[in-house]
């Protein structure tokens, strides 16, 4: 089953014990813990204490948002320091800078060493990287994504819907990419960047999840980020909203595990 959880920077504003409390509470599994407030890279002591405060709340850690960006002078090695520190699996990372329709040929060639650099690294420590799917990246567009990984072996890509980008269009381009996809960002913003509750793009999220549950390897996380105006009491209904979409898009009948029980990485 598609596990449900939350961006830790949803939250940015609240320490990181408070973000898994209230994610506990709020009945979600797992946590992606950002590396620009909460994790970052590099400090392996904070990292190892909000591990804790995961498992503490009877939450699992599914991966680390970091914001390195291949191509750019940056070292992946404390990211993934962090990423061990947290005893997460997955490490979310950024194709560049540049708009794939923008980027020239010699652009193109620099990202696709330096991830295939990534990877490499990220393969020796055991932790798996997935590509941010986003405009203004070399990722911003299923074409365009499927070109990188198949230059790229060994990525994933998370999905989130394009802005702007209505019901029909969101849908197809994540049938394009859903078999490589390994999580997704689940927010509602209509029209462009206007944040509204999950609920107000059911005609999105039911029939996403109802097509992500029938891949033969689904998504491992759906991932909630963006509530309207950063409100921490929203969550628990965020959440419950967020649930429901996924069991009434499971193909199977079976009851959801209780959070924390079966929590841990595939």
């Amino acid at each position: 089953m598609i596990r449900a959880g939350l961006c830790s920077v949803t939250f940015r504003q609240l320490a990181a014990e408070e973000v898994a409390a209230r994610a506990a509470v709020a009945g979600l599994e797992v946590i992606e813990w950002g590396g620009d407030v909460h994790v970052p890279p590099g400090d392996v002591e904070r990292a190892a204490e909000v591990a804790a405060a995961t498992t503490d709340a009877g939450l699992a850690v599914c991966s680390y948002g970091s914001y390195f960006r291949a191509g750019a002078d940056e070292s992946l090695t404390p990211i993934l320091d962090s990423a061990t520190a947290l005893a997460a699996d997955r490490v979310r990372i950024w194709a560049g800078r540049t708009g794939s329709a923008d980027a020239s040929p010699e652009q193109y060639a620099q990202v696709v060493s330096r991830l295939r650099d990534a990877v490499a690294e990220a393969s020796e420590r055991r932790v798996a990287l997935a590509l941010e799917f986003h405009r203004r990246t070399l990722a911003d567009t299923p074409a365009a994504t499927l070109r990188l990984l198949a230059d790229v072996p060994g990525l994933s890509t998370y999905w989130q819907p394009t802005v702007d980008a209505p019901d029909d269009v969101a849908l197809h381009e994540f049938a394009q990419i859903a078999e490589h996809t390994s999580a997704v960002h689940v927010f509602s913003w209509w029209p462009f960047d206007t944040r509204l509750r999950l609920s107000a793009r059911e005609s999105l999220w039911h029939p996403l999840f109802v097509a992500a549950s029938a891949q033969p390897v689904p998504p491992r996380d759906a991932l909630l980020e963006f509530v309207v105006d950063d409100d921490p009491a929203l969550l628990a209904a965020e959440a419950a909203t967020l649930l429901d979409l996924l069991d009434r898009g499971a193909a199977s009948e079976s009851p959801r595990p209780v959070p924390g029980r079966d929590a841990g990485n595939r």
